[in-house]
């Protein structure tokens, strides 16, 4: 499922925060969002999956328009992740995961059979097999950021919009979460678009890069064309050596200095 933005503003009383933003996402891509912070990017993704009312434009999903679809139709199509989740500190993973199902299921239905081996797969997917029983506040960061996305996955959205997955993570979590996201979207064909601070993640792990600076879209290519001298040094004020990781055929960086 692609994705298309046409014109849109968004605001917060009367504070302009998002002016005249225009992208489309094809099917299957990585996209992650990228910009300093107050720029936009969070309120970027809550426009785009309706979870933010906004003044001016146009969400598509294909060539539907999300003003005009229902919002359990939307749960079924689009999951998202935001950065701040709260749930019951006696919950455990497989009772989380479930919850996926729900825009699935009519009004006061249990879940099926066919639920429960949705939920059994999205936990084998996303590697908690061993954990399914545990609650969710006994586990690390990373699994519990694991069990988050397999709530997500257990809807079978063919949109997944993450807000900072990596936020607050170990380098070793976040790459660990990274590789999971990479890994469903090969595998799956999920449309991926997520927000994240560190930029040579965000080279290594995006077919493309979107760069949003005070509301408005600065730039939107693929990695080679958006990590450059000239991007850090008019985005983010820092100069820095740039590199190629042979490895993962990507673009990376090393900061010098900021720039005053």
């Amino acid at each position: 499922m692609n994705i298309t933005v046409e014109n849109l503003d968004v605001s917060y009383s009367d504070k302009e925060v998002l002016k005249d933003i225009n992208f489309h996402i094809n099917t299957g891509e990585i996209v992650t969002i990228i910009g300093p912070n107050g720029s936009g990017k969070s309120t970027l993704i809550k426009a785009v999956s309706r979870c933010l009312k906004f003044s001016r434009g146009n969400v598509f999903l294909d060539k539907n328009n999300i003003k005009q679809i229902d919002t359990k139709e939307i749960a079924k199509k689009l999951a998202v992740l935001p950065q701040v989740k709260n749930v019951s500190s006696d919950i455990s993973v497989e009772e989380l995961v479930s919850y996926g199902r729900y825009p699935h299921l009519n009004f006061g239905k249990r879940l099926s059979k066919e639920d429960n081996e949705i939920v059994s797969w999205a936990i084998e997917k996303t590697g908690l097999e061993n954990m399914r029983k545990r609650l969710v506040c006994t586990l690390s960061g990373g699994e519990r950021q694991r069990a988050w996305i397999a709530m997500s996955l257990a809807q079978k959205p063919q949109i997944l919009i993450l807000d900072e997955p990596t936020t607050y993570l170990d380098i070793s979590y976040q790459l660990e979460v990274l590789e999971l996201i990479k890994e469903l979207n090969n595998t799956l064909g999920i449309t991926v678009v997520m927000v994240l601070h560190d930029l040579n993640q965000a080279s290594r792990y995006s077919d493309k890069i979107m760069v949003i600076n005070r509301g408005k879209l600065s730039e939107f290519d693929i990695p080679d064309k958006i990590i450059n001298k000239s991007m850090l040094k008019n985005i983010f004020g820092i100069d820095a050596d740039i590199y190629e990781d042979e490895i993962n055929k990507c673009p990376y960086f090393i900061p010098k200095k900021t720039i005053a």
